[in-house]
């Protein structure tokens, strides 16, 4: 059996996601690969089926609806919990986090990291395509929730992600809520909360070239709420909607 799964969410990735997951393949031939797709109408999950009925390495779970990127890695990682998996990767299906990075990243955590992230913002790291306001945000929101939360990760909000299997069955994931930036943010904090060991491993991030980026404001006001109520609160601090329910 792999000891490794890399769960790749989609929505609406029809374009892209036979190239990724053709480089997955070449990169991490060993590996597993789950795509979990949230009835993407553009016909995706219907695409992963077929790859997978020729490829015994590739599994696809479908949703019935938009829930969300951290439920869906959620899902994710009740599989490979689940199945005895040692590594679980999280990456993008869109093209944008390159599988070549992978196997230096799987060695880390081999060799001890409990979470391994693919980083932008640290020495030799760096983005491409990429306009200036998007580099702005990232780079803000990221030195704001270092501060915030008192964390030493350059890249908190990073998708590109190799966890330890063992590192994850140590967190009360059934009460994480948070979703896109935020629902990183979220599980780095709580694994350096722990003391567990989080390393951060150069990669070059490249901008989709097919489909539609699903970031959006909403997803950053998310972030700097939650993040802000952690920071004042701690970890257990009402989420930002339940707070505004409360006034």
């Amino acid at each position: 059996m792999a000891e490794t799964l890399i769960i790749l969410p989609t929505y609406n990735e029809i374009e892209s996601l036979e190239t990724v997951l053709g480089r997955i393949r070449q990169a991490v031939p060993q590996a597993d690969v789950l795509v979990v797709d949230d009835s993407s109408p553009d016909g995706t999950g219907r695409l992963a089926d077929r790859l997978a009925a020729v490829d015994p390495g590739i599994s696809v779970l479908h949703r019935a609806a938009k829930q969300g990127l951290g439920q869906a890695y959620l899902a994710g990682f009740a599989r490979a919990l689940e199945h005895g998996y040692r590594f679980v990767v999280e990456m993008d299906a869109d093209g944008s986090h390159d599988p070549s990075a992978l196997p230096a990243m799987i060695d880390l955590a081999a060799g001890g990291a409990d979470l391994v992230i693919g980083s932008r913002w640290v020495h030799g790291g760096s983005v491409r395509n990429w306009p200036w306001i998007r580099q702005v945000i990232s780079r803000a929101g990221n030195a704001y929730s270092r501060a915030v939360l008192r964390s030493g990760v350059h890249d908190i909000t990073a998708g590109f992600r190799v966890y330890r299997a063992d590192a994850l069955r140590s967190l009360e994931l059934s009460s994480v809520s948070s979703q896109g930036y935020c629902f990183q943010v979220e599980l780095a904090w709580r694994l350096e909360r722990e003391g567990r060991r989080v390393v951060e491993h150069p990669i070059v991030f490249i901008e989709r070239a097919a489909g539609r980026s699903k970031m959006h404001f909403g997803i950053v006001v998310e972030a700097l709420l939650r993040v802000t109520l952690w920071g004042v609160f701690g970890p257990g601090s009402p989420q930002p909607e339940q707070r505004q329910a409360e006034k």
